[in-house]
């Protein structure tokens, strides 16, 4: 059987293949909107050349008047409805600036009282640590205490076990 030839890939036919996939994109990408703004200006040519220039005398006030069926729902006609909104209307520059500063305050003091109770807890918490930590110490103390003990009791059983092995090997004892 014949196997077949493995595709080779030259460095070359590489960046010849990437800088036609980067021209394409950019085609792609830019060519849409460019062919519109061309479509627009060869209208706009046509256009000029076949209509006259226009000459309107437009006035601002026709464009901003309302429809007669709609002058009900004006700005004015909704104040007058709704007591609340005539009410915050009246209040003066003075008053609106201090209930701004009477809310300010009252957040301010929700926060501070928030800090203080996290302030707490975080105290509460360290001095819970603390306590299990000396705890830990004074059982980390017994420990260590028996363990030197443990150590010392071993010491002296060696001192004693030689001594005995020793007394043994007088009488005429041997190893096997």
């Amino acid at each position: 059987m014949a196997q077949p030839t493995p595709i080779s890939c030259t460095p070359g036919l590489l960046k010849l293949l990437l800088v036609l996939l980067a021209m394409a994109l950019a085609v792609y990408i830019v060519g849409p909107p460019l062919f519109w703004q061309f479509r627009e200006g060869l209208t706009l040519v046509k256009q000029a050349a076949t209509c006259s220039p226009c000459e309107c005398d437009c006035t601002l006030e026709a464009g901003l008047s309302i429809p007669p069926g709609l002058s009900n729902l004006s700005f004015a006609d909704c104040e007058k409805l709704d007591p609340q909104f005539r009410h915050d209307m009246e209040k003066n520059y003075t008053d609106l600036l201090s209930e701004e500063l009477r809310l300010q305050q009252t957040v301010a003091e929700e926060n501070r009282e928030h800090s203080v109770m996290t302030i707490l807890d975080a105290k509460r918490l360290a001095s819970q640590y603390q306590k299990e930590a000396e705890k830990c110490n004074a059982g980390m103390e017994t420990c260590e205490g028996a363990r030197e003990r443990a150590e010392a009791s071993l010491i002296a059983e060696k001192k004693v076990t030689a001594q005995w092995e020793q007394r043994a090997r007088q009488m005429g004892w041997k190893d096997k």
